[in-house]
């Protein structure tokens, strides 16, 4: 592979600055409240915390709910906390599920508030600490050796997906927002995720006590270090679920994996690909809104859609309930803006079938064609640098609006800034479009420069031009001194484009969600050869 070229000094300058205010961050001392550590009891509730021995002599702080029916033996669920919350964060859930029977153990990993060592980031620390939290369990409580899962949000979710590849112990996992992919969760199409990785990072250091290997590699993801791309994926790799798939695949672990589709700091597309390759029980749930958004309201006892499906795929097997969640389809979706669900025998059948839209010239209003067929020969420059207002939104907020308010980012297309961003668009659609599945964008280019950056969205435009953000993505190239195609997917969805409305793709080169990588005074020429036209996939339900 060529020897990949840096920043500019200005842009390295910049992000290496916010590097290295991260860094320089020392750790607060903050305990979480109501801790203790020593153990302490509550006859009420059956609840105690205690200190849980961790590998390597760390100590890390927990608790458990017991159920108090006076079985000799419970089916027992692990519950690792999400990155910088402590284990105080399931005990609304982890009391119901007492209440149904199970012995609930929640504990905070290491590095984290109270518990003892260095944040690993799921390293194999973590995933030691997993095994030695159970170790203690079946010690110390009525937990049931044969019946053993692994549950959490995020960061927990991630442990415990992991520890289900070391620990054949771990009979089922549910992991809700979490990864299974964790490079191309941070840097998909070698474009570093700027807002996700920076809100990470930050209450890394607020809530605990980074180690020094993720030290390293924070000031290589925030650095742009190209030079040092295969140590930061080759350490992401070694927490990636989806590198032990076979393992994962030869335990037979029931899995369900639940996320948003607009999770900013674990997107779906990661997850997709390794479900289809999972052997074992599986179920994949995926519903409109950001990082752990839609499992929030669970957390505070409430009715809530993920963890009803978490009970019951614990249910089933765990304590062998009857509740048909193995007879369902699979696969089970929730639309952007809508209420209702949808399932699927697989994820490979939630598209029926795809329609190939080619990219044609621009007209008087400077807008190209989206349409059947193939357009050939034109070019569209633009300048780079500038944000056209063409954006994904803002990491949690804008995707939680759409979850609870059916607000996605907005753009009013007519008014886009044409020298900064290029712009095609479909005539109207006599019959409702409904999207499901994974758009692909397939696009020549001509760099004026080897390296850069572009990012592609694709909109639900109404008859005033104001479009709705359907899906997007980021796309780096490095080393291209010659006209290439860029052919990338954007993050899988499933919307319904109303009768009378319009898609309009758009093309620009910055987004704050994202680390861009275009040289000062650059630009990009977009282009459709004869012999390589360029075109946008569109999955459709039927």
């Amino acid at each position: 592979m060529p020897a990949r070229t840096r920043l500019p000094v200005r842009n390295r300058a910049a992000a290496l600055a916010l590097a290295t205010a991260l860094l320089a961050t020392a750790p607060l001392a903050l305990a979480p409240a109501a801790q203790a550590s020593t153990v302490t009891q509550s006859a009420q509730s059956g609840l105690r915390f205690t200190d849980i021995p961790g590998s390597e002599g760390v100590v890390l702080k927990g608790n458990v709910y017991e159920p108090a029916d006076g079985a000799a033996r419970h089916p027992l669920v692990v519950l690792p906390s999400s990155w910088g919350v402590n284990d105080l964060e399931y005990l609304a859930q982890a009391k119901q599920l007492a209440d149904a029977g199970y012995v609930v153990v929640s504990y905070t990993p290491r590095g984290f508030w109270g518990s003892g060592g260095r944040i690993e980031v799921a390293g194999p620390p973590d995933i030691a600490d997993l095994s030695k939290v159970i170790d203690w369990s079946l010690a110390n409580t009525s937990a049931d050796p044969a019946r053993i899962g692994a549950a959490g949000i995020s960061y927990g979710a991630g442990i415990s997906l992991l520890g289900s590849a070391f620990d054949p112990r771990i009979k089922v996992v549910a992991a809700l927002s979490g990864w299974a992919d964790l490079a191309d969760s941070l840097f998909s199409d070698e474009t570093q995720h700027l807002q996700s990785a920076g809100v990470l990072a930050i209450a890394g250091y607020l809530t605990g006590r980074p180690g020094s290997e993720l030290q390293e590699q924070l000031t290589a993801f925030f650095g742009s270090d190209f030079e040092n791309e295969a140590k930061l994926r080759a350490w992401a790799a070694k927490r990636s679920a989806a590198t032990y798939l076979d393992r994962i695949n030869a335990n037979g672990t029931a899995v369900l994996l639940a996320n948003a589709w607009g999770d900013s700091i674990f997107p779906p597309n990661q997850l997709t690909g390794f479900y289809e390759k999972l052997t074992g029980p599986k179920r994949l749930e995926l519903r409109p809104g950001d990082h752990a958004t839609a499992e929030a309201t669970g957390l505070a006892g409430l009715p809530n859609d993920v963890w009803s499906t978490t009970h019951a795929w614990l249910d089933h097997y765990l304590k062998g309930t009857d509740n048909g969640i193995d007879r369902a389809k699979p696969v089970r979706l929730k639309p952007q803006l809508q209420d209702g669900y949808e399932e699927y025998a697989s994820w490979a059948a939630v598209t029926g079938s795809t329609r190939r839209l080619g990219l044609g010239e621009r007209d008087w209003l400077n807008t190209g064609s989206l349409a059947a067929g193939t357009d050939t020969g034109w070019r569209t420059p633009i300048a780079t640098g500038l944000d056209s207002g063409a954006d994904g939104g803002v990491v949690f907020l804008s995707n939680l609006a759409e979850q609870f308010l059916k607000l996605p980012p907005l753009v009013s297309v007519p008014l886009l800034p044409r020298p900064v961003a290029a712009v095609w668009q479909s005539e109207p659609y006599a019959t409702r479009q409904q999207l499901r599945g994974t758009v692909r964008v397939h696009l020549g280019v001509t760099p004026s420069a080897a390296r850069g950056s572009l990012v592609a969205y694709l909109y639900d435009v109404d008859g005033l031009g104001v479009g709705k953000l359907i899906t997007h993505a980021p796309y780096t190239f490095l080393d291209h001194a010659a006209p290439f195609t860029a052919d990338f997917p954007l993050q899988a969805t499933a919307y319904d484009v109303p009768a009378d409305h319009r898609l309009a793709l758009v093309v620009d080169t910055v987004d704050p969600l994202y680390i861009t990588h275009n040289p000062a005074w650059s630009s990009l020429t977009f282009t459709s050869p004869a012999a390589d036209p360029s075109w946008v996939s569109i999955p459709l339900r039927g």
